[in-house]
């Protein structure tokens, strides 16, 4: 392999997840918007983050701070933080505006215009991605490195969440705060989290950590995915990296979990164990795999839906 080839094969980004806390939504034309500015990214793209040492290639976990996105690259395997990037929208509202404007002018004109409007729209649109794209990458300077292409699909991206983004400010939000912790935040914890978003969505601010760095399981995309929960958005995260301190509920779901609770030291209205089996360690075929992940995603489901109600309706912490 070449120098340029390899160059190629490792200044690129594989993966891109998206926050759930941070960017959520239950419709699933803009979910679907999301996943196709994804995979046009993931498609053909170079990135690298600058001044720093790792190699690539690359994750990028996207989420909205305020008023910036956050672009936290990280490694693919591992998703140990490598770099992260606080964009302002500020810069792109304009753009961003526009963007929508002429994609419903390009939607209508393909529907019922001649071609030649339909070409002028489509020039329309192909200069404001450029002009996007330029800023873009102006913006990111000696941040991130990226080519034209790829600031043009990554602006499409950041387009596609940023205005339906159900964004909650932690630091003032009233909403119930809930944790739930296992040992390597990549069954157990996300299911329980991802689950109680989606019973009580827009009512509680549900997270999951691990004690341990952990990989993005297959099976729990699959499982999820039955029940209407994109899970392939899931970056495994550790108990290192919470920035809150303070939650309304702990729930530990794995034996180490409670005593690296206790050392973090947080602080909580009330704090739990639940005793649940890992779903990775079942041996057997295929079906038999899957039958125990969905055994766990249905006990949790009714689990997590009762325990938190009373939260959620403002009751006690107190089960």
């Amino acid at each position: 392999m070449g120098t340029d080839q390899a160059a190629a094969s490792t200044n690129r980004l594989v993966t891109v997840t998206l926050d759930p806390n941070t960017i959520t939504s239950i419709n699933p034309d803009e979910v679907h918007e999301w996943r196709i500015a994804i995979y046009d990214l993931l498609e053909n793209n170079s990135f690298r983050p600058a001044r720093v040492r790792a190699e690539g290639p690359y994750a990028l976990h996207v989420s909205i701070i305020g008023n910036s996105i956050v672009l936290d690259v990280r490694h693919p395997e591992t998703f140990q933080p490598i770099a992260a990037h606080y964009l302002s929208l500020t810069p792109f509202r304009r753009l961003i505006r526009d963007y929508f404007r002429i994609r419903d002018a390009y939607y209508e004109a393909i529907r019922s215009a001649q071609p030649f409007q339909i070409e002028t729209v489509d020039m329309a649109r192909r200069g404001l991605h450029n002009e996007a794209a330029e800023l873009l990458r102006t913006r990111l300077e000696n941040k991130i490195i990226i080519d034209l292409n790829t600031a043009r699909r990554l602006f499409t991206l950041i387009c596609a969440v940023q205005p339906y983004a159900s964004r909650i400010d932690e630091a003032t939000s009233a909403l119930p705060a809930v944790l739930f912790v296992c040992s390597m935040n990549s069954v157990r914890s996300p299911i329980a989290a991802a689950l109680a978003r989606q019973a009580f969505p827009g009512r509680v601010i549900a997270r999951s950590v691990g004690v341990n760095g952990g990989k993005a399981d297959q099976f729990v995309h699959e499982v999820m995915e039955e029940v209407g929960i994109d899970m392939s958005v899931h970056t495994p995260h550790i108990l290192d990296e919470l920035v809150a301190n303070r939650f309304d509920l702990v729930i530990t779901l794995s034996e180490d979990a409670p005593e690296a609770v206790a050392r973090k030291g947080l602080e909580a209205g009330a704090i739990e164990h639940w005793s649940v089996a890992d779903p990775s360690l079942v041996e057997g075929n295929r079906d038999l795999v899957l039958s125990a992940y969905r055994d766990l995603r249905d006990s949790l489901r009714r689990r997590v839906g009762a325990r938190l109600e009373p939260l959620v309706s403002g009751g006690s912490q107190s089960p």
